[in-house]
């Protein structure tokens, strides 16, 4: 019987649209999502992983008004440039949405009429700001003003950025529209929906109780929302904005919501479903293709859906939009495994997009071609607690694990071949105990990294590889080739022979976590052969005697101390 393949659905936090990301939300959520989905398609299973941009919400009218562009023009540029920084990394998503998109502003709809059929939407009247110089009401944080608690002059109406006292927008002193600077301001009733989170605190608090093998910074997170103060709290999920998903119940109008769009958080985690949609109607499928990861009574009851996310993001995962797909009262599927991550702290500080402090994604490409920088996030994700980028460590790191270990080797093994063999794969020679014995210690690492991968353990993945790897290099010292070749040439042409083959190995094994360098060492081995070494023996006589092969270029430089204090200089101050 042929064995079934295994199906994962993954997606990442899908990205603001605001600006280019830094290092920290890239190993927060898109690059272990992507080791993950690259995984799994190694081992034959079936993967849909899905992404996108979050367009909607203040942020993006405020930062298409600074770029002088109107909203819809400066999102599509922006995903343009993130959909370009992502392909740069690696990020092998099968579809990289948008939440602007037509199939989000359905599905979106939907969802909201299905929770409001089933009592779970609330009009509730509120009394907000409203400009009478842009004609509109303002969110929070398009309100400034002097903070009563500090006296910062650019306070926002949600929070103090120099105190980060939480504010309402009337505690502030001289209030002014942020869009257009007018004070000529007023409170005025609006009405708005809120979703009944707290109907359903119950079925939640019990949904997450059943999962055991979460992290535990998943689930602490989740039940300091449920619990903490009050409880769960009910959750506004309209704005009076003009860019957004316009407020409709299904497909029929909202009366008395005209005018208005439903909130960015209750959109943005809708498009992973809407991503799909995308995808499937780009390639001319019925809607059966998406419909089998999403709807468990349409074929999603075999899928694993697993989610990666920055801890800031967990609420809304746990919680919110749980809530808004069991509130619907369909058989949508729910998420299997949160896995959440710490914060990425840079050199002695924070990373700031608003400051401009750190490393971000188009900087980093730059600098490095990517698989420098996915290795050093990778092996340092921050799992267990945060994690700090320093430069020293990144040097370290890269010359050591990157350079030294994993480049020496094949540059090694295939300059010696070239050397006395030729540069085609030596015949002749039969394994020693010394081989049977690495063979033995490949196959026992080998299985310590699939459990890792498995069980989405990065930086335990990242070493187990290094340690694969390592193998590689004490073997070539101890056999040495080099002094072989001129006692016993069979003998020697034997040991190249498996030192070509672990290359190839190591190109598969390690194609989650470096693709580029992986492909780069496939092509020297002249060979797509990308199969899994589920028989670690069989694995290291894919190459056979006389496949040729080229000496490849130097797969990962040294990084010099000049350039290291070039790089901590040029990056410590504001982007501008």
């Amino acid at each position: 019987m042929p064995q079934t393949r295994a199906r994962h659905l993954i997606t990442s936090a899908i990205p603001y649209i605001n600006g280019i990301k830094h290092l920290g939300n890239l190993v927060g959520s898109q690059l272990p999502a992507d080791l993950f989905a690259r995984y799994q398609r190694a081992r034959g299973n079936e993967v849909m992983f899905v992404c996108a941009t979050d367009e909607h919400g203040t942020p993006a009218e405020l930062a298409a008004a600074k770029a002088g562009k109107p909203v819809d023009v400066f999102c599509a540029d922006m995903h343009a440039v993130q959909a370009d920084i992502a392909r740069r990394f690696g990020l092998s998503f099968d579809h990289f949405g948008r939440s602007s998109s037509p199939q989000n502003h359905r599905l979106t709809q939907h969802f909201a009429g299905k929770l409001a059929e089933n009592g779970l939407i609330a009009e509730v009247s509120e009394r907000q700001v409203y400009s009478n110089a842009d004609g509109r009401f303002l969110p929070d944080r398009y309100i400034e003003g002097t903070c009563p608690n500090c006296g910062y002059d650019r306070a926002r109406g949600d929070q103090c950025e120099n105190c980060t006292k939480q504010l309402d927008p009337t505690d502030l002193i001289d209030p002014r529209s942020a869009i257009s600077g007018s004070t000529d301001l007023e409170i005025r009733e609006t009405r708005h929906l809120y979703l009944r989170q707290s109907a359903l605190k119950d079925r939640l608090a019990e949904w997450i109780d059943s999962k055991a093998d979460w992290p535990i910074l998943t689930t602490s997170i989740a039940r300091k929302w449920l619990n903490d103060g009050e409880g769960l709290q009910d959750r506004g999920i309209t704005r009076d904005l003009d860019w957004g998903v316009p407020v409709r119940k299904g497909d029929q109008p909202w009366p008395g919501m005209e005018g208005k769009v439903f909130y960015v958080w209750f959109d943005a985690p809708i498009e992973y479903i809407a991503a799909t949609k995308e995808l499937t109607d780009s390639r001319g499928e019925p809607d059966a293709a998406w419909l089998r990861w999403w709807r468990l009574d349409q074929g999603a009851g075999d899928v694993t859906y697993t989610q990666f996310m920055g801890k800031d993001n967990v609420p809304f995962h746990t919680l919110s939009f749980p809530a808004t797909i069991m509130g619907s009262g369909e058989p949508w599927k729910l998420v299997d495994y949160i896995k959440s991550f710490n914060y990425l702290n840079y050199d002695g500080g924070q990373f700031s997009t608003s400051q401009g402090r750190g490393v971000f994604q188009d900087q980093a490409l730059e600098v490095l071609p990517a698989d420098y920088w996915r290795w050093w996030l990778l092996s340092h994700a921050p799992e267990g607690s945060d994690a700090e980028f320093t430069w020293e460590n990144f040097q370290a790191s890269v010359n050591k694990d990157l350079a030294d270990v994993l480049g020496n080797f094949v540059s090694r093994i295939t300059k010696f071949c070239r050397s006395k063999f030729g540069e085609t794969v030596p015949a002749g020679g039969a394994w020693s105990a010394a081989e049977r014995a690495l063979i033995d210690q490949l196959t026992t690492r080998i299985r310590a990294y699939e459990s890792h991968m498995e069980a989405m353990e990065v930086r335990k993945s990242a070493g187990e590889l290094r340690a694969i790897w390592v193998l590689g290099n004490e073997y070539l010292q101890s056999a040495a080739p080099w002094s072989t070749v001129k006692t016993d040439p069979e003998a020697a042409a034997m040991q190249v022979r498996l030192g070509l083959n672990l290359i190839r190995l190591y190109a598969v094994l390690s194609q989650p976590f470096i693709p580029f360098a992986a492909d780069a060492m496939l092509a020297a081995m002249r060979t797509d052969d990308r199969r899994w070494p589920d028989d670690v023996e069989a694995a290291l006589t894919a190459l056979e005697p006389g496949h040729a092969f080229d000496v490849p270029e130097v797969l990962f430089a040294k990084i010099t101390d000049e350039s290291r204090a070039d790089w901590q200089q040029r990056f410590q101050g504001v982007r501008g």
